[in-house]
């Protein structure tokens, strides 16, 4: 059977179940702290998404013109060096999916409203379950993934439908009489965007798994943007809802700002249920990392011998590479330490990408483009958008460097361990 059988809908929907969450049903509690005009939280939101649809420009530029799965492993190895590539590839093997997939797991054991054994071991039976779905083909991960999408979709927008039509509650959080230019420029504004950002992240995962597109020249791009601005305007709309029904006393500062806003708008079993609806809402986020997360282990098993056994065959689900990613998620869950592991990992992704979007800069001016590149797709107002992202993620990881020091530093020791992997290679 032939890998590429992945539609642009099934692309959009890798996209989305990597982009929505649990950030975006827990951040806008702590943003309302320090920042208060309604107009200042969906601004905050907006940039958000406006940040993710400049990398994804520049991801469909790259993704059409080097038309290889395995994302930043490939896209840096090919336009800067080999090292450079494997290193970003270490950190997608070791804990750039098996991290966030053990978070999410969590969450999903954390919400369900019943509880029948440790939420540790409910969260490691999910991951072995989605796993085991993934080993079967790629026809069986693609109809997963699309049910699963479509119902976190759904989800959403009944609470935002809903939310809209029903009148605001008397005492909601909705303010515009604060000083919004003020709030905007404050350094409030700027710490909330960085975790508005990491509710924003997933934006480029189609480009894990190009290869398995039926048409990715014009399937990754749509794909990229389709799925950037379906969450953009979802994330946007959703905050809203919460601010227009629920007391600002009950969302300031507080994890769970959607539980309360759901009981205000339907009542208490409505929110009871939502706790089951949002449990299974993650599972699309979890199945999503679980299938291209696998990709990359593959995609640096065919090109460095060390990593041999987990290269899959032609044409073949990379099975080794999942349950690989299922110990190290497990692991992970076993040891507690995966939430402290998020934070030095995602400073070293957002590295990554930022190397990324500044190789469409570097392969424009000096012309390194395939001869057929007419047919590639292009990012719009170049340089404009990678410009915004450059700009925004070093503004964030500089951030991170100063308030998250140790973090910081054991990312880098991952590193040195995955260079000495590297010189390991033949």
């Amino acid at each position: 059977m032939s890998k590429n059988k992945i539609n642009t809908l099934t692309g959009t929907s890798i996209v989305v179940a990597n982009m929505i969450g649990a950030g975006v049903f827990t951040s806008l509690g702590f943003q309302l702290v320090s920042l208060h005009n309604t107009a200042t939280i969906l601004t905050l939101w907006l940039c958000g998404g406006v940040i993710a649809l400049s990398g994804a420009f520049s991801y469909a530029e790259i993704g059409t013109l080097i038309k290889k799965s395995g994302g930043e492993f490939t896209f840096l190895s090919r336009i800067y060096h080999p090292v450079v590539g494997y290193l970003s590839g270490w950190i997608s093997l070791t804990v750039g999916f098996a991290a966030p997939i053990a978070l999410s797991a969590f969450a999903f054991a954390d919400y369900l409203p019943v509880r029948l054994i440790s939420p540790v071991w409910t969260a490691i039976a999910v991951i072995l379950l989605i796993t085991s779905i993934h080993t079967f083909n790629l026809r069986y991960s693609a109809r997963f993934q699309n049910i699963s999408t479509v119902f976190k979709v759904l989800l959403i927008l009944a609470i935002i439908i809903v939310g809209l039509y029903l009148p605001a509650n008397k005492d909601n959080a909705l303010l515009f009489n604060t000083d919004y230019l003020w709030e905007c420029g404050s350094s409030a504004f700027a710490v909330s965007l960085i975790y508005v950002s990491y509710s924003y992240s997933g934006w480029n995962a189609a480009t894990y798994i190009t290869e398995e597109f039926k048409h990715p020249r014009k399937a990754i791009p749509r794909s990229l943007i389709y799925g950037t601005c379906i969450v953009t305007t979802l994330y946007t709309l959703l905050q809203f809802v919460f601010l227009k029904h629920t007391p600002l006393h009950e969302l300031v500062g507080q994890l769970d700002i959607a539980t309360p806003g759901i009981r205000l708008m339907l009542g208490e079993q409505a929110a009871t249920c939502f706790g089951w609806g949002f449990s299974v809402l993650l599972i699309s986020g979890i199945s999503a990392m679980i299938w291209i997360g696998p990709r990359v282990t593959a995609s640096i098993a065919r090109e460095y011998p060390l990593w041999r056994f987990f290269k899959a065959r032609d044409n073949d689900v990379p099975r080794r590479a999942l349950w690989l990613q299922f110990a190290i998620s497990t692991t992970l869950l076993l040891s507690g330490t995966f939430e402290q592991i998020m934070i030095y990992c995602g400073v070293l992704l957002s590295i990554s990408t930022l190397l990324v979007v500044l190789g469409v800069i570097l392969v424009r001016y000096k012309k390194k483009e395939h001869p057929d590149n007419t047919k590639n797709f292009k990012s719009p107002v170049f340089p404009l958008f990678q410009v915004v992202f450059i700009a925004a993620s070093l503004w964030m990881i500089a951030f991170a460097f100063l308030n998250h020091t140790k973090e910081c530093m054991l990312g880098l020791i991952n590193l040195l361990i995955g260079y000495l992997t590297y010189r390991m290679k033949r």
